[in-house]
């Protein structure tokens, strides 16, 4: 039930808000790091033409080829996203967990669990957003479409359905469910485990080590679905021929061709991006969730 004297609409409103400009301020720090982590999911196999020989040769070759601008590709389709995403995700965590608290569940699983159905209400509104980003990021020219002309050429030519502007909805919603069940179960448990602190700087400290550890490990766990979706909603091989199809497939062709390590491509960008940025959401969303409940008017 929402807090005392405040109404369910306002509850909404105000988690909406939070969870909106939590996902704003993430984006806008941590995009370069995407940028790199796509680059790096999408390619094949060190054979392959223009292969990155590693995080800083990915760095310095797209700041030559693409200068600064290079690592903000495809950053319009998120911002876009951010705000209804992580206003899904905050809103939607939060009213599952209310849900589930109701249940005979655990209380710890019951944020897992609220996390698993945040995480896959999030993937059906993103998705879309997604295939446009990974279509921008991909590109390696120092030229690209604009992200309303990039759209609406998959629209044109692919259609909106699971092979166009929702290719690999299988994959996103298994990325963003497992991220999420881990993010959220991993960050209220630990936070209710380790005492609060009254200094304010060092609480503060407290809260951003749980949920930089959070972001750290449901990335490390949710990779393989990660790498699936971009090869999905990337490139193909061979133009006008669909390789990769579908997240269980993909993954095992991934496997069984370049091995177990290529599912885990992209790792350490994603943990330099989502560690400290899953700590970033967090603690802004609480803050100004807090702000909000105080000052709302």
């Amino acid at each position: 039930m929402p807090a005392k004297g405040v109404s369910l609409g306002t509850e909404a409103a105000q988690q909406v808000l939070a969870g909106g400009s939590a996902g704003l301020v993430e984006i806008c720090l941590m995009h370069p790091l995407d940028v790199v982590k796509t680059r790096f999911q999408i390619q094949r196999g060190k054979a392959e033409p223009s292969s990155y020989k590693g995080l800083g040769d990915c760095f310095r070759t797209i700041y030559h080829n693409e200068r600064i601008f290079g690592f903000y590709k495809g950053i319009l389709p998120p911002i876009l996203a951010e705000t209804p995403k992580r206003a899904v995700k905050f809103f939607t965590f939060e009213q599952y967990k209310k849900l589930l608290g109701l249940s005979a569940l655990p209380p710890g699983l019951v944020f897992a669990m609220a996390g698993l159905g945040s995480g896959l209400t999030e993937a059906v509104v993103v998705n879309p957003f997604e295939v446009v980003k990974v279509s921008l990021q991909a590109n390696r020219g120092a030229q690209t479409d604009s992200t309303f002309a990039q759209a609406r050429r998959i629209a044109r030519t692919e259609g909106l359905g699971l092979r166009g502007l929702n290719k690999g909805l299988s994959a996103t919603l298994g990325r963003h469910g497992v991220f999420n069940m881990v993010y959220f179960g991993f960050y209220f448990n630990v936070k209710g485990l380790v005492p609060e602190i009254q200094d304010p700087m060092l609480e503060f400290l407290r809260k951003f080590g749980i949920g930089l550890a959070s972001g750290t490990f449901a990335s490390i766990i949710n990779i393989p679905f990660d790498v699936a979706k971009s090869r999905i909603q990337g490139p193909q091989p061979v133009p006008g021929e669909i390789k990769y199809r579908g997240c269980w497939k993909t993954m095992s062709t991934v496997y069984s061709e370049e091995g177990f390590l290529a599912l885990y491509k992209g790792l350490l960008p994603k943990i330099m991006r989502l560690g400290p940025g899953g700590a970033v959401m967090l603690l802004v969303y609480e803050y100004s969730y807090a702000w909000l409940q105080k000052h709302w008017w």
